[in-house]
């Protein structure tokens, strides 16, 4: 008979238990060691996988990133309520009202029962209001079920570096990047690694390398069909090259690059690097790097992150149009593909207490804005951030009119469907692959 590995034992045994009496539960302690995390949680995917997208190539798709941050106490983290409460570190132990770090609350209609974990929160009736854990297979199933649904071609999976040296974080990230391998197979969707930088320091990059190296040992990490390739290579994205205020440069990020193309046991990889917006002109969040620009070439495909750079429907079209044009009219030179982010709209107020609803989505306006930038710059593909992310609202997951009431304010989709960003984004994606006009206005839904 076949062991189950002991994480999906833990998780099991919540789920069994029931997730409403996790609301007055403290954060459990998590007991594995770093070696026994590898052993619990890094397996090779060994499940069927469904036709589907096209996992040839990056061109002609949109792609959202998925953060899969989110935990509860008892779900087998040992994090609490990261991500949904303060502080906003693991562990993190209050979630309540007046003490959160979302602006705005999944839908949770379609969630199963076993996947809805109670909060102290309360909605206008006096119900009682829920949300979920991202370390269940279930929620990865509804959120890749959702993408099929919906026409949206798969997900960034990110894995912070920061997060793979405590044993109970790299648990987690190993968790969750096996429940979207799963369902991305499940569901015909593609994926990809996202390897963020953020929070690390260029002593640290030997064990970055050597967190790929168990990914490809121990995972099998893009040997199942849903794993996305780009120039007839598996793809990793490497995110937080060239900015300000890093513990490392852009000499660190090209160690790594190296290692992904050219050792000869794991480098067999293409490469996409997340740089600043400024990049080009090396101003704002962009350093003053005369290595930077030489770093890029060495990857196959960049992608300037824009969250927050542009504000309103007309940055999109006199700021962010033109400069992705001539982006990538210097990534043609240089043999580059360039992947621009798009965004539905931003706050971020429940977390710092400021910015509250401070890029308004206006309904679809402004994410439309976004996507045709990208389109008459010349773009033919693009990154969605984010499908989850709750904390800076840039979500396009079902989310809730009905939000909680009382010391928290969250915002809404305006009064539209819970599903309505998840159809643009499917919009969006014709958009960029020429199947649909491109007009001012936001298609007819129909």
């Amino acid at each position: 008979m076949k062991t189950l590995p002991l994480i999906s034992v833990m998780i099991s045994l919540v789920l069994i238990t029931g997730c409403d009496s996790l609301l007055e539960g403290e954060i459990e302690e998590f007991k594995l060691s770093y070696d026994e995390v590898i052993e619990a949680s890094m397996h090779p995917y060994t499940g069927p996988s469904n036709p589907g997208v096209d996992t040839s190539t990056l061109k002609g798709k949109v792609v959202c990133g998925y953060q899969g941050w989110f935990t509860t106490p008892g779900d087998g983290s040992g994090m609490g309520w990261f991500h949904w409460g303060k502080p906003f570190a693991a562990p993190s132990d209050e979630f309540a009202p007046g003490v959160c770090s979302i602006d705005m609350w999944p839908d949770m209609k379609e969630y199963k029962k076993e996947d809805k974990v109670a909060t102290p929160f309360k909605h206008a009736d006096g119900s009682t209001a829920y949300v979920y854990s991202s370390m269940s297979p279930g929620v990865a199933d509804l959120h890749f079920k959702w993408m099929k649904e919906y026409g949206i071609d798969g997900a960034f999976i990110q894995r912070f570096a920061a997060n793979t040296f405590k044993p109970f974080e790299f648990n987690n990230v190993n968790v969750v990047f096996a429940n979207c391998r799963a369902a991305a197979n499940k569901y015909g969707r593609t994926y990809i690694l996202m390897y963020d930088l953020t929070g690390t320091t260029a002593a640290q990059v030997d064990h970055i390398i050597n967190d790929i190296k168990l990914l490809v040992d121990k995972m099998g990490l893009a040997k199942d069909p849903a794993y996305l390739h780009h120039r007839g290579k598996p793809l990793i994205a490497l995110w937080g090259c060239g900015f300000n205020k890093r513990g490392y440069d852009s000499l660190d990020v090209a160690r790594i690059i190296r290692f992904l193309k050219e050792d000869p046991t794991y480098g067999k990889f293409s490469v996409m690097l997340g740089i600043p917006t400024y990049w080009r002109l090396g101003k704002n969040d962009a350093l003053q790097d005369k290595n930077l620009k030489e770093v890029m070439k060495m990857a196959d495909v960049v992608s300037p992150w824009s969250i927050g750079r542009f504000r309103t429907i007309e940055d999109a079209s006199r700021k962010a149009q033109p400069m992705w044009a001539e982006d990538i009219k210097w990534c043609k030179k240089y043999n580059l593909d360039f992947l621009p982010v798009v965004f539905p709209g931003f706050s971020w107020f429940n977390m710092y207490g400021k910015n509250w609803n401070s890029i308004p989505r206006l309904k679809g306006k402004f994410y439309w804005s976004m996507f045709l930038a990208a389109k008459r710059a010349g773009a033919e593909m693009a990154y969605v951030a984010m499908f989850d992310e709750f904390d800076e609202s840039t979500n396009i997951l079902k989310c809730t009119n009905d939000p909680p009431v009382g010391e928290s304010k969250f915002l809404t989709y305006e009064g539209l469907p819970t599903d309505h960003y998840l159809w643009l984004t499917a919009q969006g994606s014709k958009l960029i692959r020429g199947e649909i006009r491109d007009t001012d206005e936001i298609p007819e839904r129909k």
